[in-house]
């Protein structure tokens, strides 16, 4: 029985993930950089219908974010389980570097962080070998120092789980397949048959990615490297390529014996990346004890054929999603918010950095968003509440309460990439302005007078551009039309995030006080043209 998958299997602002395979369920995690919460976790069991979970670092406890920046926080984290426990490791660039965390069950709850004493570098992994040792793989930089950027060591440590702290010695096993490479990163370790594999990422996490591997007889080393590197790569297929950046790989074996590998890639438009990098899929065999990706394709195809029955988590009594009444959206999916039925906010949604504890209010009249003094452009943690963006063509839409609205007190929807690139509309002393922030500036691009006292506020994304309407009881207007957007992708912002869509509300000085109603937020995929 087969099912098929398409890629990416998981679109949007989901970079860096991590997989792992418990009997017939999958596990699989992302990075969130300075999104709150953190590691968003998602479970299949045929690796093309999704849930999310859960998110594994959901309290304030468990994840310091202040004053991080959008790309700071937490870099690639691995999953892993081993008799009973899940294991996830990950690297907090803003607090305390790297850490584990615990969970006998994937849902939660999951443990307060152990920080790994003598553990630098980022990028950390585990691997459990056969006799019940577990092994700490990671890279850092060149121990001999860095003659140029991105000089970096994968390196090796055996760790003790019970105390969660290296010991003996550890080593600097591998710099990468190519000569002088730059930043290999992102690694992880096997064990099949009689060889110990070594698979990372290298050449950066842009355009000239790759996937290499390397394996020893030994755990630490020497390790060869595999003549047929990199296994896979999309830097040799021009800048026009519709899917790039492909890297950052991890493995699975189902219980038939079948192999599959997820990584990272982008979708850029027109040299442009706005929904930043996402997570694909394709299959892997083995010939000669190396492995083969995609036989015959050699790179990322749009679907992919896995020998596994069909499985679909609204259906299965068992599910998290059957069992908590649809909480999440499926991944990829267009959704309708209405906060007026609404107890309790999904999974899905992200807030900048640590929110404020009343930050908003669920009742029965809609979401509650109390204005913050904190702006959007800020390193601090606005009242923002968002999703992914997680298609190229989508609309964004929100109906607010206008009552109490002034020049100071604030409230509207935003498309963010970071704290100096964002679009905004947002009403205030009755009025609607457009707002794009290049830069960390400000540039009205469209306004209107605000006539009802209930408006809906609407973003349609196309491609790199955007239209900004407003409708009420008596009219629907257009704002902004044709709003370039280029700005808010990561070639021209920079670091390592997709953009999020969402409501927010801000007031200046004493007028910080009170709230903005909310009594829907939507979703919608769009055709193309």
């Amino acid at each position: 029985m087969t099912v098929i998958a398409k890629n990416p299997i998981m679109p949007g602002f989901y970079p860096d993930p991590s997989i792992c395979a418990v009997g017939e369920d999958y596990y699989l995690i992302n990075s969130t950089f300075a999104y709150f919460p953190g590691l968003s976790l998602m479970h299949s069991k045929d690796l093309v219908h999704w849930e999310q979970i859960g998110n594994v670092m959901d309290r304030k406890s468990q994840l310091p974010l202040k004053e991080a920046g959008h790309s700071a926080g937490l870099f690639a984290p691995t999953i892993r389980y081993h008799e009973g426990v899940f294991y996830v490791i990950c690297t907090n660039v803003s607090y305390g570097g790297n850490y584990i965390v615990t969970a006998s069950n994937p849902e939660g709850p999951w443990s307060e962080p152990y920080y790994i004493e003598g553990a630098d570098g980022i990028d950390p992994s585990l691997f459990f070998d056969e006799d019940g040792k577990c092994y700490y793989i990671g890279t850092h930089p060149n121990p001999e120092g860095c003659k140029y950027d991105g000089d970096w060591y994968i390196w090796i440590q055996e760790l003790d789980v019970k105390t969660m702290k290296l010991v003996g010695e550890h080593k600097n096993v591998w710099n990468g397949a190519m000569k002088n490479i730059v930043w290999p990163e992102g690694p992880h370790l096997y064990k099949k048959g009689e060889y110990y594999y070594i698979m990372h990422a290298e050449g950066g996490t842009g355009p000239d990615h790759a996937v290499t591997v390397c394996r020893s007889k030994n755990i630490w080393g020497p390790y060869e490297n595999n003549f047929c590197n990199p296994i896979l790569t999309h830097r040799h297929l021009g800048r026009d390529y519709p899917v790039k950046y492909v890297g950052h790989a991890d493995l699975i074996e189902t219980p038939a014996g079948e192999w599959y590998m997820t990584m990272l890639a982008v979708r850029p438009k027109e040299g442009y990346t706005t929904m930043g990098r996402e997570t694909f899929l394709a299959k892997v065999v083995w010939e000669n004890d190396w492995p083969v990706v995609n036989p015959g394709a050699g790179m990322l195809t749009d679907t992919v054929e896995i020998e596994l029955p069909e499985w679909r988590p609204e259906t299965d009594v068992n599910s998290y999603t059957y069992r908590t009444g649809a909480k999440t959206c499926v991944p990829g999916s267009s959704r309708e918010y209405d906060f007026t039925n609404m107890k309790v906010l999904g999974d899905e949604f992200l807030f900048l950095r640590n929110p404020e504890e009343n930050m908003y209010q669920l009742t029965e009249k809609g979401l509650n968003l109390h204005f913050s003094p904190v702006t959007l452009k800020e390193k601090a943690s606005p009242s923002y509440i968002a999703i992914r963006q997680q298609h190229h063509r989508c609309k964004v839409e929100a109906c607010l309460k206008t009552d109490g609205l002034t020049s100071a007190r604030r409230a509207g929807i935003a498309v963010v990439q970071s704290d100096e690139y964002q679009l905004r509309v947002e009403v205030g002393d009755s009025k609607a302005d457009v707002i794009l922030c290049e830069k960390g500036m400000d540039q009205c691009v469209g306004s209107a007078v605000v006539e009802d006292k209930e408006v809906v506020l609407s973003i349609a994304i196309d491609e790199l551009k955007a239209t900004v309407g407003m409708k009420d009881s008596k009219r629907e207007i257009i704002l902004a039309e044709d709003v370039d957007i280029r700005a808010l992708s990561t070639e021209v912002a920079g670091g390592f995030v997709g953009c999020t869509a969402g409501i927010y509300a801000v007031a200046e000085g004493e007028e910080a006080d009170g709230y903005a109603m909310f009594k829907s937020l939507s979703y919608e995929e769009r055709e193309g043209k």
